[in-house]
């Protein structure tokens, strides 16, 4: 059932909650507003009823048996990552508030709840799932460029998660723009003000990624001369982007899982821990999912991490954009060296739109930087743009033409080492007179080229 604002049906509301007189106490308080109720017992049952009821707001409480409100909101987020959660508890900690927001939970009230309170949030997060969630004073995700509906849900996803602190995890090819999705949707939440950290964790070594993720105490290692506070810390109040996180070692990654459980890191050399308020964005070009499978990253992190995936299209599968980025790279370039806007041609423009991409937007930006500073003309012809992204594409070569032109190089090379000597040559190759042969008219060459240079 829909919301009252589209088509004047009740918003629907699923209360979940293992003491019956809460039960009846919510209902009845929530019915008087005009929702329309579900309740349950259990966090088995709620998940039953959220694909029968399809409720548009579940309120639950943490401590119940079996499985508790962590564990559900979890699974509603892996069902439905933009359900709003409502999060209750007689028995509430810090961390456990902390826990629930970075699990996706909309809201966290201690009980013995107030009514004016709990109907208020409800109202509130209502209205936001229904409108997404986004800073309306400024454009999300300003800096990104595109037509595709692709790209237009993926920004419609971003908006929808920017306004909280739950986990978001962002796959995509090396190049489609993964940091630049993380930073819009850090703009647009309650965190924009603080610190926006990221950091590659393929690029930095394993023996320093720790102390550079936690920080470390002074003395403790060597080269260790002062206390360094580590990202987490510079991060704290903000948002930390994990890139590559398919590149951490095993050893971190479960050092990594306990500062996203606690919500507090341990510096290296130190005995205590201290308590961080940080976003986690994280992101890889890999398959995490297979490389749990493989054993090479832990599957109780990546389900910590992959409460909201957002997955940016490759390039090729937006073609529609790519005229779109061409001008809007090419206008960058003119700006920054204060001369004329270039054009492609349109044999150019259509060269550049069938292509592949494999670089996505970060080779199309190289491209036209190429382009507009080598060709002095206005107009950019197809040789320039075959120039300068046939001869990227090219570089790599198949397999079969690798392994052909391998075999030429040493042939070459071992005809030169016996001076075109075809028994010699065919010795070292390890194959019979018969076979080099063959091996020599294959790549139309002649020994006594070689023994010709011999006695030059």
């Amino acid at each position: 059932m829909t919301k009252t604002k589209t088509n004047g049906q009740a918003s629907r509301i699923l209360i979940v909650d293992d003491d019956s007189d809460v039960l009846v106490l919510f209902s009845k308080w929530l019915k008087a507003e005009n929702f329309d109720v579900v309740t349950v017992e259990s966090g088995k049952d709620a998940l039953a009823q959220i694909s029968i009821a399809r409720p548009d707001l579940v309120v639950t409480d943490l401590i119940m048996d079996e499985m508790d409100g962590m564990a559900l909101l979890s699974e509603i987020h892996r069902q439905n990552p933009l359900l709003p959660v409502i999060m209750l508890s007689g028995q509430a900690k810090i961390p456990d508030a902390v826990k629930a927001t970075h699990l996706g939970s909309s809201a966290f009230l201690t009980k013995p709840v107030d009514k004016k309170e709990l109907i208020s949030q409800i109202r509130k997060h209502l209205h936001l799932a229904g409108n997404g969630k986004t800073n309306k004073s400024q454009p999300f995700g300003e800096g990104i460029i595109y037509r595709s509906s692709k790209m237009a849900e993926l920004i419609e996803q971003g908006k929808a998660v920017a306004d909280g602190d739950i986990t978001v995890f962002i796959s995509g090819e090396t190049g489609t723009g993964k940091e630049i999705l993380a930073k819009a949707i850090h703009d647009a939440s309650p965190r924009k003000d603080q610190p926006f950290i990221g950091v590659n964790c393929g690029a930095i070594p394993e023996q320093l990624l720790e102390s550079e993720l936690f920080g470390h105490e002074k003395g403790a290692f060597t080269g260790a001369l002062s206390q360094h506070e580590g990202l987490f810390k510079a991060a704290d109040g903000g948002t930390l982007f994990l890139d590559e996180i398919g590149d951490m070692p095993l050893d971190l990654q479960v050092k990594l899982l306990r500062v996203l459980q606690d919500f507090q890191v341990r510096p290296v050399g130190s005995v205590r821990s201290v308590p961080i308020n940080v976003r986690i964005i994280s992101a890889t070009h890999t398959n995490l999912a297979e490389a749990v499978k493989e054993g090479h990253f832990r599957a109780d992190l990546y389900y910590r991490l992959n409460v909201v995936p957002l997955a940016i299209p490759n390039l090729a599968e937006r073609p529609e954009d790519i005229e779109l980025l061409l001008e809007y790279y090419l206008e960058k370039f003119a700006l920054r060296k204060g001369e004329p806007k270039k054009a492609f041609s349109p044999e150019a423009l259509d060269y550049l739109i069938a292509s592949s991409w494999p670089g996505n937007v970060r080779q199309l930006i190289n491209v036209v930087d190429l382009c507009a500073t080598l060709n002095k003309t206005n107009i950019i012809p197809l040789s320039m743009a075959q120039k300068a992204l046939g001869d990227e594409e090219s570089d790599l070569r198949t397999l079969k033409d690798a392994k052909h032109l391998f075999e030429r190089e040493y042939l070459i090379s071992v005809l030169q080492l016996t001076k075109g000597q075809v028994a010699n040559s065919a010795r070292i190759a390890g194959r019979n007179r018969t076979e080099f042969y063959k091996l020599l008219n294959a790549h139309n060459l002649d020994p006594s080229d070689f023994r010709d240079q011999a006695g030059a």
